[in-house]
């Protein structure tokens, strides 16, 4: 018998090349905008998970830069119980949105949109200050 474990999901920071970041407006609830993301499939690697993702939510081509953080905690999602994988990804291009993604748009990261997502307001101040002085989250977030 396997146990009853959290549902496994990355979630992918875009960023163009003007220092400007990728996000979606959710087509499904829990409403408002999200990285793009979703759930890792059977047989799928992180790393092709997250590509495979923001190419359907975004219609962009991404660059797995590096693994950000890994997000845990059980509250994260209110439709269970989640862990995500979080990328630094890099993509040229404009935005499309797609699956489960009613749009897409580019954000300069000091002008971003509300409500956000999940904890994606945590994800993205943990990438900002990341971005500002090179410190990551600790491994308690």
């Amino acid at each position: 018998m396997r146990p009853v474990t959290p549902l496994l999901t990355v979630d992918a920071v875009i960023e163009l090349d003007d220092g400007r970041i990728v996000l979606v407006e959710r087509k499904y609830p829990p409403a408002g905008w999200a990285l793009p993301g979703g759930f890792v499939d059977p047989g799928e690697t992180l790393a092709s998970a997250v590509r495979r993702e923001a190419l359907e939510e975004t219609s962009l081509e991404v660059e797995v830069l590096r693994l950000f953080h890994a997000y845990s905690k059980p509250w994260r999602d209110p439709r269970g119980d989640t862990v995500s994988i979080v990328y630094h990804c890099r993509a040229c291009g404009l935005p499309r949105g797609g699956d489960d993604a009613s749009r897409a748009e580019v954000f300069d990261l000091s002008r971003l949109p509300r409500p956000l997502a999940f904890d994606h307001g945590t994800i993205l101040e943990h990438f900002i200050t990341w971005k500002l002085t090179g410190k990551l989250p600790s491994v308690e977030e």
